[in-house]
């Protein structure tokens, strides 16, 4: 299947390990340029030199996106290096370990700031090109914990303003072609991420989290997201506006994602 992104730009946030490198490397794969950003410069150098680097037409920069102007910055970079965008990932999130309900509220600002209103930011500036030339898309990197409570209440909480972000958006960019979703990753194991840790510190902890709660028993990949979120880069995505898509081997209970 021709998925119609040979010679698209794309933006992938968080794009140094895990689910945002899957998801660069698969966009690179598929033809596209891409521009990744993540706050560590040897990750962004290691996805470069996998995806060909500034010959194939790709581009990347170490920068932390949480400080106040970053997404100004990125996009004079962008300006500069690499062109006007016609795909946003924004795969930036982290619960930042705040794991208190009772947490201040600078720390729920902080949250919020790096995992919806980076977006939203980012969002603004990089909209008006897409709208102009009627085609856009856009995918913002969610979680079951937006549907379900499932991890902590700042996490779960701007998880699920990000997915009605999503939902909203969509329909009012869905007259101008632009395709606004957001992808719901299970658990998924990452090199060096949540699970990894918990495997080598609590390993009892996993199994049991597999057998009760996975329906398949085992984690998810980063490629099996980063596969759903190019198909929703394509021009096979465009009836999917505002769509919410759980990627998570049937993890999450609720009947309506």
């Amino acid at each position: 299947m021709d998925l119609g992104l040979q010679g698209k730009r794309a933006l992938v946030t968080g794009a140094g390990r895990g689910i945002g490198r899957a998801i660069a490397e698969s966009l690179s794969r598929e033809g596209a340029s891409v521009a990744v950003f993540s706050r560590t410069e040897s990750d962004i150098e290691s996805l470069l030199e996998v995806m060909g680097g500034k010959s194939r037409g790709h581009y990347g920069e170490a920068l932390d996106l949480e400080l106040e102007n970053s997404p100004r910055f990125l996009m004079k970079s962008l300006q500069q290096h690499f062109g006007p965008v016609d795909i946003a990932v924004h795969n930036l999130g982290t619960t930042l370990d705040i794991t208190d309900p009772f947490c201040s509220i600078e720390d729920w600002r902080r949250v919020w700031r790096i995992n919806i209103e980076v977006a939203i930011e980012l969002n603004l500036l990089l909209l008006p090109h897409m709208r102009d030339q009627k085609w856009g898309r856009v995918v913002h990197i969610g979680s079951t914990a937006s549907v379900e409570n499932n991890g902590p209440i700042t996490y779960c909480s701007v998880k699920a303003a990000l997915a009605a972000y999503s939902r909203s958006i969509g329909r009012v960019l869905a007259p101008d072609g632009v395709v606004v979703t957001a992808v719901l990753p299970g658990a998924v194991f990452t090199e060096g991420g949540f699970w990894d840790q918990a495997q080598k510190e609590r390993p009892e902890h996993v199994a049991k989290y597999l057998a009760e709660r996975c329906p398949l028993h085992e984690f998810g990949t980063p490629d099996e997201i980063a596969y759903m979120v190019t198909f929703l880069c394509s021009n096979q995505a465009s009836f999917l506006q505002g769509s919410i898509v759980p990627v998570d081997g049937g993890q999450v209970r609720g009947y309506f994602v």
